[in-house]
């Protein structure tokens, strides 16, 4: 089993799924640092473990399923679903898609961009039924490293710079509305293993509209929109992939300055 492939297993099935934050030490560094939009939590033991922490306590049997891990030896890239029933919304059960870069050190985990569709969870939490659970990888355990592709990589930079065309992307929970406009898009962090490249992107630019929640008056205004997406690219165009967008923090942002 590949070194990288074979620490993320612990952290799936020992750490993640039995909810035991002991495991830690073991998997990151003391200055693991997790990114999720703008905010940035750095510290394993004194940041990193109470927000887990708090995460196991609202959903007590929160578990995650794994749909897809690819591996350069150096980079890994995870698609998964979280799901569980949460204490603090009378029971509600939802699920809702992740997808995080993690970066290690060839020992222990370093650093991890991270996306997770929380505005998905949030509508299920808040009344709707669950959203169904893709199924798992069929064996995510056996992934090999393949060597990264620099030309693939590049692609896929191209891609960002025209606005992410459809290519058979699918974003969060099926919806591909644009969001946010008249962008300038930041590459803050990319890899690939063969022709599967993983990107994480700031786009700043001006709220569209589309999300629910939102007065339709914050159109036209300031936005940012964080997003990790992972893509096969073929022919030397992006192919198809899955992204997840951060519309919960979009959608916060907006509410606030129409507040202010």
């Amino acid at each position: 089993m590949e070194p990288l492939v074979a620490l993320m297993r612990r952290y799936v099935v020992d750490y993640t799924n039995r909810h035991d934050t002991s495991v830690c030490a073991d998997l990151m560094e003391p200055d693991y640092t997790l990114r999720m939009g703008a905010h940035e939590i750095s510290g394993r033991d004194e940041l990193y473990i109470p927000a887990a922490e708090r995460q196991f306590t609202q959903f007590p049997g929160l578990g995650l399923t794994v749909h897809d891990v690819v591996t350069n030896g150096d980079r890994l890239a995870m698609r998964f679903t979280e799901h569980g029933a949460s204490n603090r919304h009378g029971g509600a059960a939802a699920s809702w898609s992740g997808l995080g870069l993690y970066r290690w050190n060839g020992r222990k985990l370093t650093e991890n961009w991270v996306e997770q569709d929380y505005l998905s969870r949030r509508r299920q939490l808040c009344g709707s039924r669950p959203d169904p659970v893709d199924a798992p990888a069929v064996a995510p355990w056996d992934t090999v490293a393949v060597p990264a592709d620099p030309d693939a990589e590049n692609v896929v930079r191209g891609w960002v710079a025209a606005g992410f065309p459809s290519a058979g992307v699918h974003w969060d929970d099926g919806d591909d509305r644009a969001l946010v406009t008249d962008t300038s898009d930041r590459v803050d962090d990319v890899f690939s293993a063969g022709d599967r490249v993983a990107v994480r992107v700031t786009r700043t630019g001006t709220y569209a509209g589309g999300l629910d929640g939102v007065d339709p008056s914050a159109v036209g205004c300031p936005a940012t929109l964080h997003l990790v997406a992972l893509v096969r690219v073929a022919g030397g165009d992006v192919v198809d992939g899955y992204g997840v967008r951060n519309r919960q923090d979009l959608a916060r942002s907006l509410t606030r300055a129409e507040a202010a």
